[in-house]
C-alpha cells in the first residue's frame, strides 16, 4: 500500500468503519463461542448424570407407575438436549452474535410443526379409513 492510502498506517484511528467500543472486535474466542475445559467438563457430568438416573429409574423400577418413569425419562431427555445444545454446541445468545441459537430455534419449530402435523395427519387417516375387513375377501 501507498503512504497515500488511508490504511497505510496501521496506527490510524480514523472512521473506518471500526467501532472502538468493542461490538465489531471479534470476541475473544474468535467468535466462535467455544467453551472452557471447565464447561467442557460441567456438561460430560451433566449428561452423565441425566443419562445414570433415567438408566436407574428403568433398570431398578424405582416408580411403581410407569407412565410416571416414561414421563421423567422424557422430561430429563430434553433437559439432556439443552445440556448438550449449550455446552457442547455452543448455542448461546453470545455465540456469532445469537444469530446460531436463532437458527437452531427456527430449526426445533420447523421440526416440531414437521412431526405434529404428520402426527395428526396419520392420526386422521387412521380415522377415516374405510374398514378392510368388510371388503369380502
Amino acid at each position: 500500500m501507498s503512504a497515500s492510502h488511508p490504511r497505510a498506517n496501521t496506527h490510524d484511528h480514523g472512521h473506518h468503519g471500526h467501532d472502538h467500543h468493542g461490538h465489531d472486535a471479534p470476541p475473544a474466542d474468535g467468535g466462535h463461542g467455544h467453551g472452557s475445559r471447565r464447561g467442557y467438563v460441567i456438561g460430560f457430568l451433566l449428561s452423565a448424570v441425566l443419562t445414570a438416573v433415567p438408566f436407574w429409574l428403568v433398570m431398578t423400577g424405582a416408580l411403581a407407575s410407569v407412565q410416571a418413569t416414561a414421563i421423567i425419562v422424557v422430561a430429563l431427555a430434553f433437559v439432556q438436549i439443552i445440556v448438550h445444545t449449550f455446552f457442547f454446541l455452543h448455542l448461546n445468545p453470545r455465540a456469532e452474535g445469537g444469530w446460531t441459537l436463532l437458527a437452531f430455534i427456527f430449526t426445533v419449530i420447523i421440526i416440531a410443526i414437521v412431526i405434529a402435523g404428520s402426527l395428526w395427519i396419520m392420526f386422521h387417516l387412521n380415522s377415516n379409513m374405510m374398514p378392510m375387513d368388510g371388503m369380502g375377501m
